[in-house]
């Protein structure tokens, strides 16, 4: 019962603090907002995304399936979550004629374990170049043992490139209303292993979210923040994945 609530009170935290965008914000200009700016060092990775980097310079369609919890979408604004607007930041930064589309699909309350027991199927189904995989927060909640998280996540991933597709991880959400709740910390490492040992990007959300609270660019701790805050910090979320995935793949000299 008391992980129910936990888990409750983090989605709606997240849910409160993360993506979206109106259908008018998808067409902004990509210069990202002060707001957004981070150190240089949170949007690098030595891994590497070769299915993207071939699919973009051979012109083929681009396709990016993210796999997450309620905090990957705005179910009331569907167009400002994170991966909507990866998805349009991506098609602003990419040549014209590269088709980039995003599909999210949502593993509500599941831990990596449960989730990693659909990817067969799910890859049949979807076939995408690139799977961007958010994970941990429900295991962190449950106190799943972080040993049998880390397998788990390693199966996932491996099911996933065996599919034939490039993955990046991307690690729990940071609130600063439930941290002295949930021990994210032993998530957090395996989660960073697991990237390492598979040579796989980790897009660091947890640590990013962190910097733009204690620099005071978001204020996540308020209990008072509304719809606003929760589009501008999913805005900032998916123009720092599409810069990401664009580094990634080494993509900056297909770039407008």
């Amino acid at each position: 019962m008391k992980a129910k609530v936990l888990l409750s009170l983090v989605l709606l935290c997240g849910g409160l603090a993360v993506p979206v965008a109106r259908a008018e914000d998808a067409a902004a200009p990509a210069a990202a907002p002060a707001a957004c700016e981070l150190p240089s060092y949170l949007l690098n990775s030595e891994s590497q995304l070769p299915k993207v980097a071939e699919a973009v310079k051979a012109g083929k369609p681009l396709e990016i399936l993210v796999i997450g919890s309620r905090s990957t979408t705005i179910p009331a604004s569907e167009s400002s979550s994170y991966p909507a607007r990866m998805e349009a930041i991506l098609k602003e930064k990419l040549p014209p004629s590269e088709a980039v589309h995003v599909s999210v699909e949502i593993q509500s309350k599941k831990t990596a374990e449960e989730a990693a027991s659909t990817f067969v199927k799910l890859m049949e189904a979807k076939t995408p170049t690139l799977v961007v995989w958010q994970t941990g927060t429900v295991d962190a909640i449950r106190s799943i043992d972080p040993d049998e998280f880390r397998s788990a996540v390693t199966d996932g991933v491996i099911a996933l490139q065996k599919a034939g597709a490039d993955v990046v991880l991307m690690n729990l959400q940071y609130s600063p209303r439930t941290e002295t709740m949930i021990s994210a910390q032993p998530f957090l490492d395996n989660m960073r292993v697991v990237a390492q040992e598979h040579d796989i990007p980790l897009f660091d959300r947890f640590t990013i979210m962190r910097q733009w609270n204690d620099q005071g660019q978001f204020d996540l701790f308020s209990p008072t923040r509304g719809p606003e805050l929760a589009k501008q910090v999913h805005d900032c979320l998916g123009r720092a994945l599409a810069q990401f995935v664009i580094d990634a793949a080494h993509l900056g000299s297909v770039q407008q």
